[in-house]
């Protein structure tokens, strides 16, 4: 893998005001094709790290993509590469979900057209909202949405411009099951086109299953970080989460995670 290849973060440290959140963390060897899964406890510093990576928070380091530093780019050369989806759609916002994800990818440097009537742009828009199943919304103000339903207007923002690297915060957690299948389906396969993609994750099963590579982060540093099953063990989940809990394999061989109770040990890494 060349560094083309690649996406790597080097001494990262993110401050709010005089509190280091996050402290030296350093990943390598992202590649293209992989789906990259950041799990952790509550105020682990997922988000503060996915944002810190997207540029919405200022970082010391090096954040490196395709061998370019990010952080020497302007916002509108990482705009062209970096795709961010947040938690949840700022509150007030008028557009519909069809306006939202055509203004996403009009907004993209290498978009399709300059009119946002550009056929081109409306067929492409149209394609990825029937991808995450929600079409009929496309007339739909994004305010009168449900919580899922916002979810998947904007990850469909996030995914219409096709960028090279694809950050996720939770784009699973306001969705019922087969949602989350149907998201995580299709992350899988925007990962597996020669992209980018990390996403933060609450749920360790999800995770396991569609992941090529899993990072633990613990009080703003990686805890664990490889393959499903090597950093998915009882003994990160006693140590991080604090609970007593086995790992095994259902019979189709895909991780499980079985929770006995509370561990009586405190975290280890605090």
């Amino acid at each position: 893998m060349t560094a083309a290849d690649a996406f790597d973060i080097v001494d990262l440290r993110v401050r709010y005001g005089r509190r280091e959140v996050i402290g030296g963390l350093n990943l390598s060897g992202i590649r293209r094709g992989s789906l990259t899964a950041l799990v952790g406890p509550n105020a682990a510093g997922k988000s503060t790290l996915l944002k810190a990576l997207a540029g919405l928070l200022p970082a010391s380091g090096s954040i490196r993509l395709g061998g370019a530093d990010l952080q020497r780019l302007s916002l509108t050369e990482r705009a062209a590469r970096v795709a961010f989806m947040p938690q949840q759609i700022p509150v007030g916002v008028s557009l519909t979900v069809l306006e939202a994800a055509m203004a996403a990818l009009k907004a993209t440097p290498t978009g399709d057209a300059a009119d946002p009537s550009d056929r081109a742009v409306l067929s492409r828009a149209m394609a990825v909202l029937s991808r995450f199943g929600i079409a009929e919304l496309a007339l739909e103000p994004l305010d009168r949405l449900s919580g899922g339903q916002r979810q998947l207007a904007s990850l469909a923002q996030a995914v219409v411009r096709e960028p090279e690297l694809l950050l996720l915060d939770e784009p699973t957690s306001a969705l019922d099951l087969k949602h989350q299948l149907r998201v995580m389906r299709i992350v899988r396969e925007i990962a597996s086109s020669s992209r980018m993609v990390v996403a933060v994750l609450h749920d360790l099963a999800l995770a396991a299953q569609f992941a090529d590579r899993i990072v633990v982060l613990s009080q703003g540093a990686v805890r664990a970080d490889g393959p499903p099953e090597a950093a998915v063990t009882h003994t990160m989940l006693r140590d991080v989460y604090g609970v007593l809990a086995r790992v095994e394999r259902c019979s189709q061989g895909r991780l499980q995670i079985m929770v006995d109770g509370e561990s009586p040990t405190q975290d280890n890494y605090a």
